[in-house]
């Protein structure tokens, strides 16, 4: 039985060959940086000090992360990712379904064509120009926002260093940048959508409101699932260089996350073990969520991601 299931594979892999190679540097890629640097891990439990080695150095058990939970920056920057992400989660989730939803319905393709594409390149924008572009917007002295309000009587707002409009900007420019480019494997999915099931509801009068509910959505459901899985992983993680380049330290109440924390703590403070605790900490809670939200939705839906 073993020497059939070994040459069914033999037999795959040569059926595959070509294609195994083309995935093969993304295997490579994957191994080189992602799963060989989780050797470092083990100077989260260590004194560890550079020049020495990661294999040097005293233990010292949970030290680092009791002394990141008794800190207090602790509650504020795990306060601020949790927020930041679920606001996005909440408002930046459903937004490409729903454009997904509108741009299919559209007849024209030229019109239907420009509005994909205008809509995908904020996605190919630099981080470093999205804030630029925040900035000349918002500024308080010559942002386009503030010359209207003020043309309009009105007094200038200094959003850039008003901690109560960071979440906003922050989480309003990553809607814009993402909605379009997210909405590709949705539009994807809504078009293989067998037509006989829309030509069925139309011959029993059923509006396009309708139709969207009770044919388009269950049809993509087990996509719409999969994705709401891997967004769940990123739930405690935030990207470094825009939380960093739109905060300040006037915004730091609401703008200080992890990863802005890890690099005035650890890289700039030279505490690498301090840091890698806190990075150690943040991959462990988004495992749990992705497993645990896995677990609960294959019970519940029969579809998941493993």
């Amino acid at each position: 039985m073993k020497s059939t299931g070994v040459k069914k594979h033999i037999k795959l892999i040569k059926r595959d060959k070509y294609l195994l190679l083309m995935f093969l540097p993304f295997v490579v890629y994957f191994i080189i940086f992602n799963y060989i640097p989780m050797t470092g891990l083990i100077i989260a439990f260590k004194d560890f000090k550079p020049g020495f080695g990661i294999y040097h150095g005293d233990w010292v058990g949970f030290r680092w992360f009791i002394q990141f939970f008794e800190s207090i920056f602790a509650y504020r920057i795990i306060r601020n990712t949790v927020l930041l992400n679920v606001y996005g989660l909440l408002l930046g989730f459903p937004a490409p379904i729903l454009f997904a939803l509108v741009i299919v319905e559209v007849k024209n393709m030229f019109f239907r064509r420009v509005v994909q594409t205008a809509s995908y390149l904020p996605h190919f924008i630099s981080t470093v120009v999205i804030v630029g572009l925040i900035t000349n917007l918002f500024s308080v002295r010559n942002g386009t926002i503030n010359n209207f309000i003020a043309n309009m009587g009105g007094a200038r707002i200094d959003f850039l260093h008003d901690p109560n409009y960071f979440r906003a900007l922050f989480v309003g420019s990553g809607i814009w940048q993402g909605f379009g480019f997210g909405s590709i494997l949705y539009i994807s999915a809504i078009t293989s959508i067998n037509p006989e099931l829309y030509e069925a509801a139309k011959m029993d009068g059923i509006n396009k409101f309708r139709e969207v509910i009770y044919i388009t959505l269950p049809s993509i459901s087990h996509t719409i699932i999969i994705l709401f899985i891997l967004s769940l992983g990123g739930i405690m993680s935030i990207g470094f260089e825009k939380a960093f380049l739109l905060g300040n330290a006037a915004t730091w109440e609401t703008a200080d996350v992890i990863s802005t924390y890890v690099y005035r703590a650890g890289i700039s403070g030279g505490a690498y073990s301090f840091a890698t605790a806190i990075g150690f900490f943040n991959s462990l809670i988004n495992f749990t969520l992705v497993y645990t939200a896995n677990r609960i939705i294959r019970k519940t839906t029969q579809t998941s991601l493993w």
